[in-house]
């Protein structure tokens, strides 16, 4: 992408996968101009971005240094980052060249998942019992305190990867093992390395929330579904732009207390929870944008751009969160019924019904997924709808698995 030096330059810190993330370089490129920081050369970023620096960007010592080479030769304006795993080094750059955003201490806190019970519960937000374990032993007697059912998960994973639900104490090692054995690129292993957790019961929601000047605006609520049990991957969100959750004031009352207590005051960030009984838990806090296309969905249902809030608070800039129109989104994602290896998948246009946005393939052939425990987040396909209703929404990816034809293999034994 050309660049005139008008527009206010950016640091981008990873780009994430094309599939999942480009809808965020195509709308924040219109405004900012990207210079990306990242260890492999630019490739499908280049139309959405101005430059790039061939960085770690898991390492912050490194990153602050490439950031400060590109500040000295261009004015950035902020330092923008949507990468779970990229969070942490992105507000150091932020503190080191003295740009908005949160502390490296409180996207710490947001991403240790220990650290946030601690903070909430200091706080007094509402959440499960949760005891940090180092071993199966301590794992079976934190679950027996605890009582069952009871959720062994990571302690600093996120989209459900290596979470799972123990009904019993037999349930508990094989529970354990999944949420050890998970891991993901720039995420630390800590040495307390697992959380068991009392099991919320109840429909799990997600709030993308942008922070600015003393402000919280709930811009998408996002019901969530899960499935692979005990496993909880998610397969598909529904995001209405009626939804009552976007103005109930004790839902903005728990966002507001949670972040204050994490000490995140900048940005949009992705918290989930549970809706029980008992009213509102917490599950998490993520220092970043959802993921799952959640601000695309959000985007189509309500027309406010919350890729581009996130951009405009890390330049400093008041983010629009005018509401433009009331409409429902949702997406479903389509996983294999076992372990396969894709010969091809083929989206079938003609096959769409009323209601019906889009649909995406998201693998390509020879790709191998592997169910959990084996593997996380194996989907072959995305189909998403868009319609005047959730109801209508839902009703329209009915069709979803008709819409997408996938030709593969039985996936051999992964090695040890």
């Amino acid at each position: 992408m050309a660049w005139d030096g008008e527009k206010p330059l950016l640091l981008l810190i990873g780009s994430s996968g094309r599939r999942s993330r480009e809808f965020i370089l195509r709308t924040v490129s219109q405004r900012y101009a990207l210079w990306l920081l990242q260890p492999a050369a630019v490739t499908w970023e280049d139309p959405y971005v101005v430059g790039g620096t061939a960085v770690d960007n898991t390492d912050a010592e490194a990153l602050v240094e490439a950031a400060l080479q590109v500040a000295a030769a261009h004015r950035v304006t902020g330092v923008f980052c949507y990468d779970e795993g990229l969070v942490t080094p992105a507000a150091h750059v932020a503190r080191a060249l003295g740009l908005p955003g949160n502390s490296p201490e409180a996207v710490v806190a947001c991403r240790d998942k220990n650290a946030t019970r601690i903070a909430l519960e200091a706080a007094r937000v509402p959440q499960p019992a949760s005891i940090g374990v180092r071993s199966l032993d301590e794992a079976r007697t934190a679950a027996k305190k605890i009582g069952f059912p009871v959720v062994v998960k990571p302690r600093g994973l996120a989209g459900g990867m290596g979470v799972r639900r123990a009904d019993g104490p037999d349930d508990v090692e094989s529970a354990y093992e999944a949420a050890s054995d998970a891991s993901y690129p720039g995420v630390p292993v800590f040495d307390v390395p697992v959380l068991v957790e009392e099991y919320a019961d109840g429909p799990e929601i997600s709030v993308d929330a942008v922070f600015f000047d003393g402000e919280c605006v709930p811009l998408a609520v996002a019901r969530k579904q899960v499935g692979l049990a005990p496993f909880f991957e998610e397969t598909g969100h529904e995001v209405d732009g009626s939804d009552p959750l976007l103005t109930d004031t004790g839902l903005l009352e728990a966002l507001r207390a949670a972040h204050a207590a994490l000490g995140f005051h900048t940005g949009v960030s992705h918290t989930e929870f549970r809706i029980t009984a008992d009213g509102l838990r917490l599950m998490e806090v993520n220092a970043r944008l959802g993921g799952d296309m959640i601000p695309y969905l959000g985007e189509l249902a309500t027309g406010v751009d919350i890729a581009m809030a996130a951009a405009d608070t890390a330049a400093g800039r008041r983010p629009d969160t005018t509401v433009r129109h009331r409409r429902a989104a949702a997406i479903r994602f389509l996983y294999p019924e076992h372990d396969v290896e894709i010969d091809s998948v083929t989206v079938h246009e003609d096959r769409f019904v009323s209601g019906v946005h889009s649909a995406d393939v998201m693998v390509d052939p020879g790709a191998v997924l592997r169910l959990p425990p084996r593997g996380y987040i194996s989907r072959y396909a995305r189909v998403i709808a868009l319609s005047d209703s959730a109801e209508q929404a839902r009703a329209a990816l009915l069709s979803a698995a008709e819409i997408v034809e996938v030709v593969s293999r039985p996936a051999g034994v992964p090695a040890p």
